[in-house]
């Protein structure tokens, strides 16, 4: 599973970025792909550059070409049965920039404290 995972996460990134022609969609990376234990689910873990109205226009676009992508993927993997694709939004690259914002902050004020 894991393996299928990593090959249609490399696969979809370069679909996404040479046939969804669409304006609405921003900067889309794909950073995760988890296949469900049947193969028939896989959870597509995106993220993108911009503000939350970017994201959600985003997700709009790629739900509305999920089954499209799912053909291409098809013709391009031999696999038995491509998996029904669901995008999901990665929030991990924002909470890592918050979190080390917040850090930065804290140990700044350590510093003033001590002087």
């Amino acid at each position: 599973m894991r393996r299928v995972g990593e090959q249609l996460q490399r696969e979809l990134a370069t679909l996404i970025r040479d046939e969804i022609d669409d304006p609405r969609l921003g900067m889309v990376s794909v950073s995760a792909v988890e296949v469900s234990r049947d193969m028939s689910h896989a959870k597509v873990f995106f993220s993108t550059l911009g503000e939350a109205p970017q994201a959600d226009a985003s997700l709009q676009v790629l739900q509305g070409a999920s089954g499209y992508l799912r053909k291409l993927l098809g013709q391009r993997l031999q696999l038995r049965h491509v998996p029904q694709l669901h995008f999901k939004q990665d929030h991990s690259l924002e909470e890592g920039t918050r979190l080390s914002a917040l850090i930065d902050a804290a140990v700044r004020g350590d510093r003033d404290d001590s002087e």
